[in-house]
């Protein structure tokens, strides 16, 4: 059995789960997600704790079974906490700036890019003399929060000799070495 799968969700105070027709609504204090369950996968809740169940042992079902767990879990951690994923600009003349929603990047290109980012994202920029520029987002949505994060990493990802690019903060870029003359 899938050890993820059949893990127990404790749901906070606050917080309701409701199932409809197989889709998930989990509704908290930061906002409200929902999720549609496929291939008979189905949920349990009594005294506050959830469980969630398939309807047999097949390869599919069981990865089904482990994937919609992890998911319902991070819906219910989103709308209580949120998630956070920070951005660092790491090269000589890059900028990040944001007014409203938008994002306005400076990477090195002949032109700046812009990308408006989703309603769900809440975007903080901090740029501080000597350091490298970092770009802070926020949502309840940890899968629009990765995509939206990948988005502006694919602009430009570090690189492995001088580690120039958007990186996440905290990560480490293994490093080679150049020509030798």
């Amino acid at each position: 059995m899938s050890r993820i799968g059949k893990a127990i969700i404790t749901i906070p105070a606050g917080i309701t789960v409701t199932e409809n027709n197989g889709v998930v609504t989990v509704k908290g204090p930061k906002g409200e997600l929902s999720q549609e369950l496929t291939a008979g996968i189905t949920l349990e809740q009594k005294d506050g704790e959830l469980n969630v169940n398939r309807p047999s042992d097949s390869k599919q079902h069981k990865a089904l079974h482990g994937l919609y767990r992890a998911l319902i879990n991070n819906m219910i951690v989103g709308v209580e906490k949120g998630f956070e994923k920070k951005l660092e600009l790491v090269g000589v003349g890059y900028r990040a700036s944001h007014t409203g929603q938008k994002l306005e990047l400076a990477l090195g290109f002949s032109h700046g890019i812009v990308l408006e980012l989703p309603s769900e994202v809440k975007l903080d920029t901090l740029t501080e003399k000597g350091k490298n520029p970092i770009i802070t987002l926020t949502s309840h949505d940890k899968q629009l929060l990765g995509m939206v994060t990948a988005k502006i990493r694919s602009f430009r990802k570090p690189e492995p000799y001088k580690g120039k690019g958007v990186k996440f903060v905290g990560e480490i870029v293994r490093r080679k070495a150049g020509k030798s003359a």
